[in-house]
């Protein structure tokens, strides 16, 4: 209880980040709406990127609200978070003992990643939840069970189709058993993800695109090490030091071969694996892994009061993370002055994680990313010549194409030019008092 009393504090403070507005997090403003819409009625969502468990569950507290509301889903995704800490101190328990449950479920309290995404209404803490869970059935031998939960987990992202793997290691000679988990992987994804089998052509289209963007890298990335080092400085951000006991915990269950640590190691090593190939490091693909690495640093007895001594730094680390956030984000002061100083009337081209801008004329400038064609529109005649009186731009997406910009050589110039054309009409920056968020600046267009 104590450890769930910290993990909710760390989740709660900051939970209204930026609200009205969705920015905290870019896959909110897709997953809310859509979940908004199903509570609603409107049970297909219409978008296959994430299959539907996540806005399954927000549906029925979005049902009340006149429009989405990112405050009741952030409140649904710290329960899920705090499920998350609960399912690793179920599998502590059952894998290895009383110190392997509080070693992980202290480290998944105050895991920095874990704590951001348990915040914000997107998928991979629930993803996280429920294959923590497969992992646990699995290790009782409950193994029909742990195949109704990979068909979960398969519905909460994609990858959760992964945990598959120990099922059949904890279920290895009981192919009868292995059978039923198989088909009731099957209906737990069906009945909870529906719309992808029903529209499968264009589900198959959406996860073809994403897997492929995945491998090809995304904008911040370029300068990344290569997949294993990064994916470990992932960890390391997340955990800390606690990541060094990890190692030794699994060099330990390799020693020990027991029927429990083979289930996690093979979990742990195929899931690691399917990371490879990927050129998107991003922090929380890394997620699924922390609780299994935090119960294998806690298997070892004689560990437990170092691993729980060393847990202080990434709760250092969340702590000023939630600190932050008890700021004002930058774009709500850009998105005040604009709607005082900005006609209706006037065309605005904006990039991504800027602004909603609802209810404007608005030329939404593509994302840029390794592979991608260029945006055309980031051409200031181009858009003079669309009418457009105003450029809104954030450090969120310029700083990252400055960083590379042999990589982005169109989008760089379209930046510079910007910047070195005149004075923006606004700015703010995360440095002044009080504030937090990328660095704003709107830019009127000279003719």
């Amino acid at each position: 209880m104590a450890i769930l009393g910290l993990a909710a504090l760390l989740r709660l403070v900051g939970i209204g980040y930026g609200l009205p507005l969705a920015v905290l997090n870019p896959d909110e403003a897709s997953i809310v709406p859509r979940a908004w819409r199903m509570g609603q009625g409107h049970l297909d969502p219409g978008w296959y990127d994430y299959p539907s468990l996540l806005m399954g569950l927000l549906a029925p507290v979005q049902a009340f609200a006149g429009s989405p509301s990112y405050e009741a889903a952030r409140l649904v995704a710290v329960l899920i978070g705090l499920g998350g800490v609960a399912a690793t101190w179920w599998l502590g328990r059952r894998a290895y003992g009383t110190g392997a449950a509080i070693v992980g479920a202290a480290a998944v309290a105050v895991a920095t990643t874990h704590v951001a995404y348990s915040r914000v209404a997107v998928t991979d803490v629930l993803l996280t939840l429920v294959l923590t869970c497969v992992l646990v059935l699995a290790v009782e031998g409950r193994i029909e069970w742990a195949g109704l939960a990979v068909g979960l987990a398969a519905s909460a992202k994609y990858p959760g189709a992964l945990a598959a793997v120990p099922v059949v290691v904890a279920g290895w000679g009981r192919w009868r058993a292995v059978g039923k988990a198989a088909a009731l992987a099957a209906a737990g994804f069906i009945l909870t993800s529906p719309f992808v089998l029903l529209h499968a052509r264009a589900a198959w289209d959406d996860v073809s695109r994403v897997q492929r963007l995945a491998r090809a890298g995304w904008l911040g990335f370029e300068n990344d090490p290569i997949a294993p080092l990064a994916y470990l400085d992932r960890l390391w951000e997340a955990i800390g030091p606690l990541l060094v006991l990890a190692v030794v915990g699994v060099v330990a269950a390799f020693v020990r071969r027991s029927r429990t640590d083979l289930i996690l190691l093979s979990f742990a090593l195929v899931y690691w694996l399917t990371l490879m190939p990927q050129a998107a490091h991003f922090d929380r693909y890394a997620l699924p892994l922390v609780p299994v690495l935090a119960v294998l640093a806690g298997s070892i007895r004689v560990l437990v009061p170092v691993a729980l001594v060393v847990l202080v730094v990434p709760l250092a680390w969340s702590i000023g993370d939630a600190r932050e956030l008890t700021n004002t984000d930058t774009r709500l002061r850009a998105d005040a002055w604009v709607a005082t100083n900005i006609p209706q009337a006037d065309a605005i081209a904006a990039d991504p994680s800027t602004l909603p801008l609802a209810g404007r004329i608005v030329v939404r400038l593509e994302l840029p990313g390794p592979g991608r064609p260029s945006d055309p529109a980031r051409d200031l005649k181009r858009l003079r010549a669309q009418g457009v009186k105003w450029v809104i731009l954030a450090g969120s997406v310029t700083d990252r194409v400055l960083a590379a910009p042999d990589r982005y050589p169109q989008e760089a110039l379209f930046y510079e030019q910007l910047g070195h054309g005149s004075e923006p009409a606004f700015a703010v920056s995360p440095d002044e008092p009080g504030l937090a968020g990328p660095w704003v600046r709107v830019y009127r267009i000279s003719r």
